[in-house]
């Protein structure tokens, strides 16, 4: 197949079989289902919750009365 990589080759060989776990191989979406909707989901409300304060909130120079004396 190929040249043979000496001790130290097969030394970095063994340390990077990690890398090929199926966890980390486009099995990461698989591991959390549902992410994704869910950060789709929180910044469309974060969208919307700031376009309602800048629509509907009352400014702030309306919002504040003078203080009467009784």
């Amino acid at each position: 197949m190929g040249k043979p990589l000496g001790p130290t080759g097969e030394f970095f060989r063994r340390r990077d079989e990690w890398r090929k776990h199926p966890m980390l191989n486009k099995q990461l979406r698989h591991a959390t289902p549902g992410l994704g909707i869910a950060v789709v989901a929180f910044s469309i409300y974060l969208v919307g919750e700031a376009a309602y304060n800048k629509l509907y909130a009352p400014s702030h120079s309306n919002s504040h009365t003078s203080p009467q004396s009784h």
